[in-house]
């Protein structure tokens, strides 16, 4: 697939303001969407919920086109694919208008090809082996998965310490319970969660609760960040 010009003019300074905007968020809404359907209800959801943004899992066959649907139609939505393994899903994704990528793992191929389209790339690590493969990749935020079986919030103010420019996106096992002790955190840029837009809701069309639970999330965010 060959892509335009304009779809990969990207400069370095939309990239950091993304991250801006990923650390105002706070709360990065995890999303898998297995129909197009419920794409637009759910990016109006997010929206009115004052969180707006949506990290698309790219697994599903409704994924690439569900980004295509949100980002025409809602323009302040800040919408990405996440799960994303290969340099074609990558072309696939920002070609349907996705912002940023986000992988499980950290795969120098993907970054390395992400950073030369200036795509924001946020990849996993677990380990201070990896978090020094991505600083000599120039990065300076990574996503921790999965973040509560792998330690927490000790493993990850652990490992930090010795990173101290390096900011961090949990993702994995966070939920209402524990998010407040990750984003009093300072390493801590936003944290990944999909427990206000659980799957069964999206399935059942519940987008009135998906909004509340998102406008409780995102007050959370105002009480510890202002």
């Amino acid at each position: 697939m060959k892509l335009s010009s304009t779809i990969w003019n990207r400069t370095e300074r939309e990239m950091n303001e993304i991250m801006k905007e990923f650390q105002k968020i706070g709360i990065i809404p995890v999303v898998v969407l297995n129909d197009t359907k419920d794409a637009l209800p759910l990016g109006k959801a997010l929206l009115e919920g004052n969180l707006p943004c949506a990290e698309v899992t790219f697994r599903t066959d409704a994924a690439e086109e569900s980004i295509r649907l949100m980002a025409e139609a809602y323009p302040d939505l800040l919408v990405g694919a996440g799960t994303v393994l290969t340099t074609e899903q990558v072309d696939r994704a920002v070609a349907a208008g996705a912002k940023f990528i986000v992988s499980p793992g950290l795969n120098p191929k993907i970054v390395q090809y992400c950073q030369e389209k200036n795509i924001p790339i946020c990849p996993g690590v677990v380990t201070p082996g990896e978090i020094e493969k991505a600083l000599e990749l120039g990065l300076d935020v990574v996503k921790f998965f999965p973040a509560e079986p792998s330690g927490g919030l000790p493993m990850i103010k652990a490992m930090c310490a010795a990173y101290t420019k390096l900011k961090v996106m949990p993702t994995g096992g966070i939920n209402e319970k524990n998010v407040v002790e990750y984003l009093k955190c300072d390493k801590i840029l936003a944290c990944g969660g999909s427990w206000m837009v659980k799957g069964d809701m999206i399935a059942n069309g519940e987008f009135d609760k998906i909004t509340h639970m998102c406008k409780e999330a995102a007050e959370i965010v105002k009480n510890i960040r202002g």
